[in-house]
């Protein structure tokens, strides 16, 4: 059984786990510590993380600058990179659904938001899939779109671009970075020193967009 701390006002979650040859530390997405050690010692964990405090509060910081965007459910929609008001003209299909529904149901709340993101998703993306695929003279057999817990998109060997509906959370230029990157492995089957120069070659600030991205934590929990 797993046992709580507490270390300079931060939850501490220890995991004894007498396998190990060394002692592990974890910051969590929420800002509190997993320490996974095979000593069993309250002491020597506080030693441990005392030694690590350096490290820990530079993480704490990162967290806080990638905080996820939060919205009201039923009054708010992330969408572009930007929180709308559920009253705004850009998401007036989510608002009919949820008028339709007429509910405090989380769930079907939920689902209404998926359904929401999946046809903007279908109608957007597939506007910048083509856009791209006519300027990088590339050609797909087929373009899926579904929502995924770790990936933005993906290409498979039978030239089939599937696309994570929650894309449309995040800034249009990342949305069009990931688009470049999932053509360009129609060329690259791989993420290769070719590879990355040909999304360069279509999108010169790539490598920014790629590291944003990476940044990038949706209520979701991606990547």
């Amino acid at each position: 059984m797993n046992k709580f701390l507490e270390f300079q006002g931060i939850c501490v979650e220890l995991i004894y786990a007498p396998k190990l040859k060394h002692s592990y530390l974890r910051v969590n997405a929420d800002s509190t510590l997993s320490v996974k050690t095979p000593i069993k010692s309250t002491k020597f964990v506080y030693k441990f993380l005392n030694d690590k405090s350096d490290w820990i509060k530079k993480q704490l910081l990162k967290n806080q600058k990638n905080a996820p965007l939060k919205v009201t459910l039923q009054d708010e929609v992330l969408l572009f990179g930007e929180i709308y008001s559920i009253d705004s003209q850009e998401v007036t299909l989510l608002r009919k659904q949820l008028l339709k529904l007429d509910t405090a149901d989380s769930l079907k709340i939920s689902k209404a938001y998926d359904i929401f993101y999946k046809r903007s998703a279908e109608e957007y993306l597939t506007e910048r899939v083509e856009y791209f695929s006519a300027l990088m003279r590339l050609e797909y057999t087929a373009l899926k779109f579904r929502k995924m817990k770790s990936r933005w998109g993906s290409c498979n060997s039978r030239k089939e671009i599937t696309l994570n509906t929650q894309l449309m959370k995040v800034q249009k230029e990342l949305i069009d970075y990931v688009v470049v990157h999932e053509l360009s492995h129609l060329v690259h089957m791989n993420h290769s020193k070719e590879f990355h120069s040909f999304v360069d070659s279509y999108l010169a600030n790539s490598k920014n967009l790629r590291k944003k991205l990476k940044e990038i934590r949706l209520l979701d929990e991606i990547l």
